[in-house]
């Protein structure tokens, strides 16, 4: 198979020179391994290279023989949806001895294997370091002992390492994700969700214990998306007393009717004086003093299995991708590196930077150095554990300062799944900042119509894990309401206005923009955050509730794919919603591992689908006997799902069959996953903040008075950052017609699913990442947004 001709130089690099590369998983297991494994083998053969799988581990590669193999593009057919890693881990000492790396070195070298991707966690990756420093002492001592000549010593002189980061516990520095992290949290928040209601019927409290032996990331954001009274963590013990501090709360939480309490302690939790805080402790704490009927839960290695989120394999694909772009690259001299996360970009950094940082950590909780701890963990890290703090202690209404500011929040278009979680975050961040807070019913109809009414702490309790508006929302926009609703403003005296929706949030909030000459009253302070499964916002790269529908599409299209591997011979057309945008046919189609999606964005025409059907036709005479097609619901209005099911139906008979398959409404419900739990709550978090800001700034003589464009803004993921943008800017970004941003980040992720589908294309490595520098911390305005 050909590259294409614009890549043929980057690839020569590799190719010309008959490189192999050798791909393991090492250390403990993770969901999206394989995704990974998938992902640098079909990119890997796509330059022409050889690749290999070592199986088990470092053990494989010591052991040899048939535990290193070479594998063809079918090798990983049917992988992407399987938990845990097919090429199997393994511990292993032998690796750890000199004598173990000189055999293993023996065992690349007699395959002529001098690039090697390693999937693990921290140890692996320092291992796989060592190795490469000590690569030429130890082809030289191969030589001497007559087991390979002074040409093999000549030839495979230099190792190349890329690693990436495989482990659940999200414990290594200088990534925003490792992989396997958000499955993990999949699995917690179903255990939670069902813990939920069988809690509330027996006036329960739950002390879950999650894995983390040495980090609290699990513990502390399913403590954030499941609203849990109390968290333990190893990076911040609680403070002297804590125990009579949490049953007060647990207590206080009983007598507001409150009829759950949850209690999230990460197995590796200690108190201020380094000694472990155990489930079974705070159970016995809890029957101690308050009485309560307190079960114990142990997740246990239950969050290590089940199938990758659409998350972990995305980024699985993306990051083994830029793992053979980044042996392709390496020189003798660049530093063996790992592919890690920045917000929403693949980067690279020294590994040794890394893991040097990942060790200081445990160093400065070894030291009680704990506040340091939490910093060298990174600003998302610190962004979720001071959004927790901010969201689960209520303050006292003497403690609570008085700022006089009416601040009212709405929801405006169609539903999305993490809704509700940013209006229990608005809610709450507001009243903390001493905001009266009022919750508007059925978007702007009911704002004209005065659906308005304060909204307490109380009253948004338990609403993170629901899915929908709780709200209410109404597509209408403001537009024939104006004057009604700047009755109802002046009626509430609302300072400022929060607004979580879609397309419509963002057009509804340009028309009370372009209407604050007429009207005085919507001169304030408008904040927009974008929540919409179709993630056609312009101003961010992700929008609430699009990670939730994405892993309904993955989930149906791997149920749909196991019923084609026991027919054989069977091709499904799947039509996904998003309006034009294609974000959620293009993406869905990368995690389910389609062989075609349509998208409105990427023009088509009838030879293209030719070459769709000829292309499934040739990978029926192969041994994977299925084929999976998405279709945006509005990619094209001639070429419908059911022109494209009749057209492939005719031109596969004899060949395979066709089924088509409309998802519709189910991809807007469900609960919300982790990530838009976790989105919504820190993002609404951070525009309430920005409000308060705003409204200090503007309020001049007794009033609030905004007229600048910087004050109604949308909060939105660019790349790494969360930045806020004038509405009145992103105008110009705006195609308004077909409800889209003109440029969209995902679409240079679109040759990634066609490759990764055998197809010929082109692959644009100019946005691939450059070799940087751990950073300590981020300036203060950048933080960055990752969950």
């Amino acid at each position: 198979m050909e590259p294409h001709p614009a890549d043929k130089k980057l690839f020569e690099n590799l190719s010309g020179s008959g490189k192999a590369i050798g791909v393991l998983t090492s250390g403990g297991d993770a969901e999206g391994m394989n995704a990974a494994v998938r992902a640098v083998v079909r990119m890997g053969i796509y330059v022409e290279a050889k690749v290999y799988f070592v199986y088990e581990g470092y053990q494989g590669m010591v052991d040899g023989g048939d535990n290193i193999v070479e594998v063809s593009w079918e090798s990983v057919s049917s992988i992407l949806q399987v938990g845990g890693t097919v090429i199997g881990s393994a511990r292993c000492k032998a690796f750890r001895t000199r004598e173990g790396r000189l055999q293993a070195a023996y065992n690349l070298v007699k395959r002529g294997i001098t690039n090697l991707c390693v999937i693990g966690g921290d140890g692996s990756l320092t291992g796989a370091n060592l190795f490469r420093e000590e690569w030429s002492g130890l082809l030289e001592e191969l030589a001497e002992s007559g087991k390979i000549d002074e040409e093999a010593v000549k030839k495979y002189a230099y190792l190349n390492i890329v690693g990436m980061v495989g482990s659940i516990d999200n414990d290594f520095c200088g990534t925003d994700m490792t992989i396997g992290t958000d499955s993990a949290l999949h699995r917690i928040i179903e255990v939670v969700d069902a813990i939920m209601t069988t809690a509330q019927s027996h006036q329960r409290t739950f002390v879950l214990e999650v894995m983390g032996r040495h980090c609290g990331y699990l513990a502390l954001v399913s403590a954030l998306a499941c609203g849990a009274d109390w968290v333990l963590i190893p990076e911040y013990p609680p403070e002297e007393g804590w125990e009579d501090k949490m049953c007060v709360k647990l207590s206080e939480n009983r007598a507001r009717k409150k009829r759950l309490n949850i209690i999230i302690v990460a197995e590796g939790a200690i108190d201020s004086h380094n000694k472990a805080i155990t489930s079974e402790q705070v159970k016995d704490l809890v029957v101690r003093c308050l009485g309560f009927d307190t079960r114990v839960t142990i997740l246990g290695h239950v969050q290590r299995g089940g199938t990758p989120s659409a998350f972990d394999r995305i980024l699985a694909s993306r990051m083994g991708v830029e793992a053979v772009l980044a042996l392709l690259e390496a020189t003798p001299d660049t530093p063996a590196c790992v592919v890690s996360l920045s917000g929403n970009q693949a980067v690279r950094l020294p590994l040794m930077e890394c893991v040097q940082m990942t060790q200081e950590v445990q160093k400065a909780m070894d030291e009680a150095r704990f506040k340091e701890a939490v910093q060298l963990r990174g600003r998302s890290f610190e962004n979720n554990l001071k959004t927790y703090k901010l969201l689960s202690h209520r303050k006292q209404d003497a403690e609570l300062p008085k700022s006089n500011f009416n601040v009212a929040v709405l929801n405006v278009g169609a539903p999305a799944a993490g809704m509700n979680a940013a209006v229990r975050s608005a809610v709450r961040v507001g009243i903390t900042e001493g905001h009266k807070m009022f919750a508007i019913n059925d978007g702007f109809e009911g704002f004209a119509k005065g659906q308005i009414k304060t909204i307490s702490w109380g009253d948004v309790g338990g609403w993170t894990g629901q899915g929908g508006s709780i709200l209410g929302t109404k597509r209408t926009l403001p537009a024939k309401y104006l004057e009604k609703i700047a009755d109802q403003m002046r009626t509430y005296n609302i300072n400022a206005l929060m607004v979580i929706g879609g397309f419509e949030a963002y057009e509804s909030c340009l028309q009370l923009y372009e209407a604050r000459s007429r009207f005085e009253e919507f001169c304030i302070p408008i904040c927009v955050l974008p929540a919409t499964i179709s993630n056609n916002v312009p101003g961010t790269d992700f929008s609430i509730g699009a990670d939730t529908a994405l892993n309904a599409i993955v989930e149906t299209c791997d149920r749909i794919k196991q019923s084609a591997s026991g027919t054989k011979r069977r091709v499904f057309i799947i039509e996904t919603m998003g309006g034009y945008c294609g974000y959620l046919a293009n993406m869905g189609g990368l995690a389910a591992g389609a062989d075609a999606a349509y998208i409105f964005e990427e023009k088509f025409d009838i030879r293209e689908l030719q070459a769709n059907v000829e292309h499934l036709t040739e990978k029926m005479k192969t041994s994977i006997q299925r084929g999976l097609v998405l279709r945006n619901e509005n990619c094209n209005e001639n070429y419908t799902t059911d022109f494209i099911y009749q057209l492939y139906s005719e031109e596969g008979k004899g060949v395979f069959d066709c089924r088509k398959n409309v998802l519709g409404h189910m991809q807007q419900g469900g609960a919300p996953s982790p990530f838009d739990r976790n989105f919504g709550t820190k993002i609404s978090a951070k525009a309430i903040q920005w409000i308060s800001k705003k409204l200090v700034e503007t309020y001049r003589k007794g009033k609030v008075f905004a007229n600048t464009d910087d004050t109604v803004c949308l909060l939105g993921m660019r790349r790494r950052n969360l930045v806020f943008q004038p509405v009145a800017e992103l105008k110009g970004e705006t195609d308004f017609v077909h409800r889209i941003a003109k440029e969209q980040w995902w679409l240079k992720l679109r040759p990634l699913m066609k490759i990764l589908a055998k197809y010929k294309t082109s692959y644009d490595v100019s946005d691939s990442g450059q070799l940087e520098h751990v950073a300590m911390h981020r300036p203060k305005e950048a933080e960055t947004g990752a969950i």
